[in-house]
């Protein structure tokens, strides 16, 4: 299954490649805005999943818990976002690919937060184990957001301003 999913993850990568040909420093920020939004998905996915186990968590709740870790995702996203754009401009020396990172990182983060949630939840409905299969999904989801999110910011900034 995870082959399987890091090959859906290469296949939006590659629906970018002409993006990435014609701005190849965006090749240096793809692990870092997947990572991040891995990390991040993890932890919510941990707290959930941990909820369920502990009885903390009910059916009901879901809802709440969502909206609680979207607005945890949307303030880790601002902050990693500033702080990967700031690198990015710093690094690179192009304020567009600082943007263009900070942004996809701040949408990734909000896609893990997401995730972190709905997959534990989904499964549990689905009598499926949360803990054992929780982790897989998660990963394809911010690997494949982050990628789409980031690469496709930038292929609007190549096709509107150019680099």
């Amino acid at each position: 299954m995870n082959l399987a999913t890091a090959f859906l993850a290469a296949a939006v990568v590659s629906l970018f490649e002409n993006t990435i040909a014609q701005w190849t420093a965006l090749a240096v920020f793809l692990p870092i805005i997947a990572g991040q939004g891995g990390n991040a998905g993890m932890q919510t996915l941990t707290v959930i999943i941990r909820d369920l186990a502990l009885g903390e968590l009910s059916p009901g709740d879901g809802r709440k818990a969502l909206v609680k870790e979207v607005m945890l995702g949307l303030v880790n996203g601002l902050a990693v976002g500033i702080v990967v754009g700031a690198l990015g401009y710093w690094w690179k020396g192009s304020v567009t690919l600082g943007l263009v990172a900070g942004a996809a990182m701040l949408l990734n983060q909000l896609a893990a937060a997401t995730s972190g949630v709905v997959i534990p939840l989904g499964l549990k409905l689905f009598k499926v184990d949360p803990a054992l299969a929780s982790g897989i999904f998660l990963t394809t989801v911010t690997d494949v957001a982050g990628f789409f999110f980031f690469l496709g910011l930038a292929a609007l900034v190549v096709k509107w301003v150019g680099v």
